[in-house]
């Protein structure tokens, strides 16, 4: 695993392996937090009770309960999102979706996109690319929640997340078959791609995201991305 000294904090961590044991009823909060990845205790729903969530519930979690949430074994978590990490993710999916035009391999979802990962979650990457051959017949299934793993997920991360949540995030994607993971930081304007859990290259901000074996030519300058994305007010 590649390392470089400007790395933010939420990108500095080195990944365990394994995925999450079993999913059960936590005993106490304490071991719920822990399970969840020491996220902010604002962010776990606690209706439905803890354990008794499914994957209707996370699909129509905004309507239902006003807040967007992923499905993490049986529980709705809130996603941290704020408004500029969206409008990051939307300017990704821009450059994304040009290059889909010229190479038909698959199809984009944004942020309000479940898909199955193990354990029965249902996880909503910021932006997710999933390749016609994963996709019965070639056609996107009529589901709530895409029953497969994407090929491609994108997290763009947010102040709300944490070190632990994106580990756990991390080797969960690739234990339900995803191919490529980007995790960029808006702060700092770097990113890290992942191939496998403990093989990633860090992105400098003079850097490029590359699509590799899932976007076979795709290049797109950090730069370029943020150029696109506008400055941000630091107020």
């Amino acid at each position: 695993m590649s390392t470089v000294s400007t790395t933010p904090e939420l990108l500095e961590f080195s990944p365990p392996l394994g995925v999450l044991p079993a999913a059960q009823i936590c005993p106490n909060m304490e071991s719920l937090w822990e399970a969840l990845g020491r996220i902010p205790l604002d962010r776990i729903q606690l209706h439905p009770p803890p354990g008794m969530a499914t994957d209707d519930d996370a699909a129509d979690s905004r309507d239902k309960f006003g807040v967007n949430c992923e499905l993490i074994q049986g529980v709705l978590v809130a996603k941290p999102m704020g408004w500029y990490e969206s409008h990051v993710a939307l300017a990704l999916a821009f450059y994304l979706q040009l290059y889909l035009e010229s190479h038909p391999l698959g199809v984009l979802a944004g942020e309000d996109g479940p898909v199955k990962t193990v354990l029965g979650n249902a996880r909503k990457p910021d932006v997710s690319f999933v390749s016609f051959n994963r996709l019965p017949n070639r056609k996107i299934p009529r589901k709530k929640v895409l029953p497969i793993a994407p090929d491609l997920a994108i997290e763009v991360l947010s102040a709300g997340n944490t070190k632990a949540e994106m580990e756990i995030k991390l080797r969960e994607y690739f234990a339900a078959g995803v191919r490529l993971v980007w995790y960029i930081d808006p702060e700092s304007r770097l990113a890290r791609a992942f191939t496998a859990v403990e093989l990633c290259e860090d992105i400098p901000s003079t850097g490029s995201l590359r699509g590799g074996d899932v976007l076979p030519g795709f290049e797109l300058s950090l730069a370029r991305l943020f150029e696109k994305a506008g400055p941000r007010d630091e107020e």
